[in-house]
């Protein structure tokens, strides 16, 4: 019997360590795991504040160069990631009220260059400037660059700007007498019917596809869509830099701000430069008429702390951009788009194998 009970002791002894060893190793498995998930995690917090970014295309703004369902990969090494700027939950649009991180852009590879295509944080929006929405535009204009707009047509420094065949523009077609313009032609062909009536219509779409349209049996005439002078399309859209032009066809020639630059304020040209010392350089402004109070100090002239930019989407009749809204300061720069990894058609359901791993310029 005394041999029974030590053989039964025996085996009740090894099932418990064996428990032990087993809850040990079901222990340092899960040990491993979470080791390997912390350090994951830290790797892409790393990964998307310094080095890359995936960024989802919400509008047509930037067609036909980018579609509305693209995916891109933004570099940030390319112009130098800034370091972090509030306290913010990682991968989440939630941050700490309040709390701004004394911050510096480290170093980049490259310098913005005009018509370079760049993600930036937009810049009249009420929030701290890296949970601001992201954008992405054309730059068109560099800092201390002379802009002009007339017909529809940028100049740069005098200069029209380079062309690309991807830029997309409202045309006014005309159909010969009772014949039906078909839509589903139309779109076919890459365009989009944005107003129509009886034999008249406003199309947007390249000068490419604007070309081979003139040849289509039932096309009477087509030519640029272009607002004249009279037309106003700013005053009612309430942005401080668009109030003092017209509309988006047609600006008076004006200078990019950059660091260093000296202006004279004046009631004229106060629409170009309020949200620069307002807003961006932080100064308190009190104006009557033609006379300027700075920070206390009555003076008209003013020294511009940060270089600016001048950003335009590729769909030049259905972007919002910074004809309407102004210039964007350096420290709104995120990093420069290089290329597409997914595109997703949303009117097919389908995805565009066509366009990935297709790079952007």
């Amino acid at each position: 019997m005394k041999k029974k009970k030590d053989s039964s002791g025996k085996q009740t002894a090894k099932a418990v360590t064996d428990k032990k060893k087993s809850e040990e190793n079901a222990k340092h498995w899960a040990r491993e795991w979470l080791d390997a998930l912390v350090w994951a995690a830290i790797a892409a917090i790393i990964l998307r504040t310094f080095f890359f970014g995936a960024y989802r295309i919400p509008t047509p703004s930037m067609e036909k160069t980018l579609l509305t369902g693209d995916f891109l990969i933004v570099t940030k090494l390319a112009y130098g990631p800034r370091t972090p700027m509030t306290l913010s939950v990682p991968f989440t649009d939630i941050y700490m009220p309040g709390v701004n991180l004394p911050w510096f852009r480290i170093p980049g590879y490259s310098e913005i260059k005009r018509n370079d295509i760049v993600v930036f944080n937009y810049p009249i929006d009420i929030a701290p400037i890296s949970v601001k929405t992201n954008y992405i535009k054309r730059a068109v204009g560099m800092p201390g660059d002379r802009l002009r707009i007339s017909d529809k047509v940028l100049y740069v420094n005098g200069e029209v700007e380079d062309y690309f065949d991807t830029y997309m523009y409202n045309h006014r077609v005309e159909t010969r007498d009772r014949i039906r313009l078909s839509p589903a032609k139309v779109r076919e062909a890459g365009a989009s019917i944005v107003q129509s009536g009886s034999n008249s219509f406003i199309i947007n779409m390249t000068t490419e596809v604007a070309n081979d349209m003139r040849n289509w049996p039932e096309i009477e005439r087509v030519e640029k869509f272009v607002l004249t002078d009279e037309y106003d399309t700013f005053s009612r859209r309430g942005f401080n830099f668009s109030s003092g032009f017209r509309n988006h066809d047609q600006m008076d020639e004006f200078t990019v701000p950059y660091k260093g630059m000296e202006v004279e304020l004046t009631a004229d040209n106060w629409h170009i430069f309020q949200d620069i010392l307002e807003r961006y350089e932080r100064n308190i402004v009190t104006r009557d008429g033609d006379q300027f109070t700075i920070d206390g100090v009555e003076t008209n002239r003013y020294v511009i702390q940060k270089d600016y930019y001048f950003m335009m989407g590729d769909n030049r009749d259905d972007s919002e951009d910074s004809r309407y809204w102004g210039f964007v300061p350096d420290d709104h720069v995120i990093g420069k788009a290089g290329i597409i990894y997914f595109s997703w058609d949303g009117e097919r359901f389908l995805p565009r194998f066509n366009r990935v791993l297709n790079l952007i310029h």
